[in-house]
């Protein structure tokens, strides 16, 4: 059993087959007997996603800031919420709780989570491999962006490697089974 970060929407976003996914990879995660760790929140796709889980047997873990919490955004069906200062601290918590770490259709929240999950992953703070759940294409722009850094020089071929874009449960799963860290770079 594993614990898997999900970073995701708090807004369930416009197409159905967003909350669909969700709910696949709710149904997945629980039936794999992995560990959903998320944002807490009951809203959007996070909502979504942590219900379905739950639903399924499944066990869900929330990490959720002091001021989301105060707004009434945890989800109530939830039995193990954490709440945090912060944001930051929100994140740090998720990323030392999971073994991998997935960002499901989301804003700039979802984008800088992940993001920071495999920028810290390539400095040696984060051990936990990372994936973006592409459904229907919607974080294919990421990966031209994340592509153009390593023709540009900014990122290393080996580096970029370490970060997977995929439509498909199961090539994920058999990245976060293959995965080794990053070379650290030296200074």
């Amino acid at each position: 059993m594993s614990r898997i970060a999900v970073f995701c929407g708090a807004n369930a976003g416009n197409q159905p087959v967003f909350i669909s996914a969700a709910k696949q990879l709710g149904a997945w995660l629980a039936e794999r007997g992995d560990t959903l760790v998320y944002g807490g929140g009951g809203v959007g796709l996070m909502g979504i996603l942590a219900k379905t889980v739950l639903f399924h047997d499944g066990h869900v873990i929330g990490i959720m800031p002091q001021n989301l919490y105060e707004r009434g955004a945890a989800l109530a069906e939830l039995e193990d919420l954490t709440v945090v200062p912060d944001m930051t601290q929100r994140k740090l918590t998720m990323m030392h709780l999971a073994d991998a770490c997935i960002a499901l259709p989301g804003g700039p929240g979802t984008l800088e989570e992940i993001t920071t999950a495999y920028s810290w992953a390539r400095i040696g703070d984060n051990a936990s491999p990372c994936a973006f759940y592409n459904v229907d294409h919607y974080w294919d722009p990421v990966a031209t962006m994340f592509d153009r850094m390593v023709a540009d020089n900014f990122l290393t071929a080996e580096h970029r490697s370490k970060l997977l874009f995929s439509d498909s449960l199961d090539e994920i799963a058999d990245f976060f089974q293959n995965y080794t860290q990053p070379t650290i770079r030296k200074y």
